[in-house]
């Protein structure tokens, strides 16, 4: 694991900074504190900065953890029932504004239409009646291990977490690629494009029973879920590996892939590399102040179950996409500076 701790002199110099940034704009919505990220990460200290080029260029590990960050739980109050409404007036504002500024080191945040109501930086909470939905928001049983968003061309490389309460130290649970012996795998067969991989249940098109009222972003809607029901109904296969022979990327979620019609090779060897993750796969049990980056081409994650409280003081997290290219997903967003891709 990639570590930094932040400093007690590190907090005094961020504090007046992520202060200051926070009077300004108000909500880590704002539009134009999302445009000026990039450039207000010179605010941060150069050795954080430093230590996340190295992650990000050298690609020392796949998990790249901050700690320390200064977080006043009394502060923060009750953790919310549920996402929305979240966003405003938010007791987090400084946290979350020192979230972004790091991962826009990393590269540039998005989100998506259909998760949150297209909110760029989501809340991870448990949600009552979700205890046992494949959602972020459910306790009573795991959230299985995959690539997030592994179905779509847009994925982002990094899923980002940051930890405000855990007070029962619930595990992010995290397998990083360098940690599996690719010789014993059939790497060559998957290479292949014979494999199924769904749409997740947050991507669905009953999600775009609404118009905005803007035609641009109607039209690119109704494409982008016309698109997502034809891979429901007819599947595109594709490769579970990709980059380096030596040293793959991956994109799996095997809770949304169907093995139907898959050869026996291509089973056998999505088996084996599934029961080398199984057995690999450890335990990032989050402390409020820290600052998780899982590299999305060369990790899975998911969580342990816990037990909410639905008291206020259940676990709660704040969550970013990052990409390396944004442009890549222009043709999903309705302008070159929207974060929001449809």
């Amino acid at each position: 694991m990639h570590h930094l701790t932040l400093t007690p002199q590190d907090n005094a110099a961020l504090t007046p900074v992520l202060t200051d940034l926070a009077k300004e704009h108000g909500t880590i919505e704002d539009p134009g504190l999302i445009r000026r990220a990039p450039v207000l990460t010179r605010l941060l200290p150069s050795h954080l900065v430093e230590f996340l080029e190295t992650y990000r260029l050298g690609e020392p590990s796949a998990v790249c953890l901050i700690s320390g960050l200064d977080v006043d739980e009394a502060q923060l109050g009750p953790t919310p029932s549920h996402w929305r409404g979240s966003q405003h007036d938010s007791p987090a504002l400084r946290q979350e504004i020192f979230f972004l500024l790091c991962a826009s080191v990393l590269g540039d945040v998005f989100g998506w239409a259909t998760q949150q109501d297209g909110r760029i930086m989501h809340d991870v909470l448990p949600i009552k009646g979700h205890e046992h939905y494949e959602l972020g928001s459910n306790s009573l049983q795991h959230l299985s291990w995959h690539t997030e968003d592994a179905f779509h061309p847009c994925r982002g490389d990094y899923v980002a977490l940051m930890c405000l309460k855990n007070p029962d130290l619930v595990a992010t649970t995290v397998c990083d690629a360098g940690d599996l012996d690719w010789s014993a795998l059939d790497v060559e067969a998957l290479f292949e494009p014979e494999f199924t991989q769904m749409p997740d249940n947050s991507h669905r098109p009953e999600n775009a029973s609404e118009s905005t009222g803007d035609p641009t972003v109607d039209r690119l809607r109704q494409r982008s879920f016309a698109l997502i029901q034809s891979w429901n109904d007819d599947p595109v296969k594709r490769p579970v590996l990709f980059g380096d022979r030596q040293q793959p990327y991956m994109a799996l979620d095997p809770y949304h892939m169907k093995t139907d019609g898959w050869s026996q090779r291509s089973t056998r060897a999505f088996q084996g590399l599934c029961e080398q993750i199984e057995a690999r796969m450890k335990d990032v049990s989050l402390r409020p102040g820290d600052v998780v980056f899982v590299d999305n081409f060369r990790a899975v994650h998911g969580r342990k179950s816990f037990r909410a409280r639905y008291d206020g003081s259940d676990r709660w997290l704040k969550r970013l996409n990052v990409t390396r290219n944004l442009r890549g997903s222009r043709a999903w967003r309705p302008a070159p500076d929207n974060r929001v891709i449809y």
